[in-house]
């Protein structure tokens, strides 16, 4: 078979690899698309993957093409995505349903040969079948979208408040739809991009402001009779928005961090103060993963988007490239005149 293969920085080559054949608990699948995950660019870029070659790949779908001996319930020819996360299920995290917080895990993509190729193979628990409705750009976004709902479930979500969503990019947009699928009383997205806002706008969001705005916090507190929001979830990693997030929450307000960030964050004693004198709660949220595995987060993921009530839209891609040209597309992340907007989704 053929796939991308990553050798080191800027070095992506399609090529013939080796065959894959499941093994007994495992499903091979038959790759129809794959999306490039922020996380896979320095993987590619920067010599940051944990070894190579290596063939990336997480966000993806295709068909059941082979199911080892003792695989039941799937079947040949059906549409399917998979969980990229591959638990060790020993270690004291996975016995509590931790399974993000896995002392030994590996990881599709990453620690293991990815999705980025005609064929791969996965543990049967990992597979999530895709209804027919379901195209398989859509079963490539099933990953982006759990990440988005993993932080509900992480940040104590409970409806009827007010949702602030830092990020305008794809989890910041599937945050958002979460928002309004969870029953919240209003939500509002901040971000650079207009773009990215006009999108989210015509998803669902019942606001969005412009964070190059120099009133944008003084317009979000009216939004919320000035209190502030009750919930935020911070989806860009940066250091001006992990900021910002402090000053929008309303008191004993509920912060939770997405993003994750590639430089060194201080806040001054004001800054800081914030979180004494509001006393909201903050963490942080991994992956997207509860028990049982996969989790809830897959589930309803696959629910909604069979029902429509997650919606999806051709611009959450920002450019679409054959599979085989996996090496182009990565060119345009080192390409300084290219201002990527969105997913990019490779094709088989």
């Amino acid at each position: 078979m053929k796939a991308a293969v990553c050798y080191g920085n800027n070095d992506v080559r399609w090529e013939a690899v080796p065959d894959v054949f499941p093994k007994e608990d495992e499903v091979k699948i038959k790759v129809k698309a794959c999306g490039i995950c922020g996380s896979d660019i320095p993987r590619a870029t920067k010599m940051g993957a944990h070894s190579y070659p290596i063939i990336l790949g997480h966000e993806f779908s295709g068909l059941v093409e082979e199911v080892g001996k003792n695989v039941k319930g799937i079947n040949v020819g059906e549409k399917v995505t998979a969980a990229p996360l591959v638990p060790c299920y020993e270690c004291e995290q996975c016995k509590k349903g931790n399974f993000s917080l896995c002392h030994n895990y590996s990881f599709i993509g990453s620690r293991q040969q990815g999705a980025m190729a005609e064929y791969i193979c996965v543990p049967a628990k990992n597979v999530v079948k895709l209804s027919e409705n379901t195209t398989f750009e859509q079963g490539a976004l099933f990953e982006p979208a759990t990440v988005s709902l993993h932080a509900f479930n992480i940040n104590q979500y409970e409806p009827n408040g007010y949702v602030a969503i830092i990020g305008g990019g794809t989890i910041g947009i599937f945050a958002m739809q979460w928002a309004k699928i969870l029953g919240c009383k209003k939500v509002v997205v901040f971000g650079r991009d207009k773009e990215h806002l006009k999108l989210s706008k015509e998803l669902g969001a019942d606001e969005v402001i412009s964070t190059l705005d120099e009133d944008f916090i003084e317009q979000a507190m009216n939004l919320t009779d000035g209190k502030g929001f009750d919930y935020i979830f911070e989806s860009a990693g940066a250091v001006a928005t992990i900021k910002y997030s402090f000053k929008l929450a309303a008191k004993k307000a509920h912060i939770c961090l997405i993003g994750t960030p590639t430089n060194d964050i201080t806040f001054t004693p004001r800054e800081w103060d914030l979180i004494n004198r509001k006393e909201f709660i903050l963490t942080g949220s991994w992956m997207s993963y509860s028990n049982p595995f996969p989790g809830n987060e897959w589930e309803m993921t696959k629910k909604c988007f069979a029902d429509s009530c997650l919606k999806f839209d051709d611009r959450l891609f920002y450019k679409k490239f054959n599979m085989k040209s996996a090496n182009n597309a990565f060119d345009l992340f080192i390409n300084p005149n290219e201002k990527i907007k969105g997913r990019i989704l490779l094709l088989k």
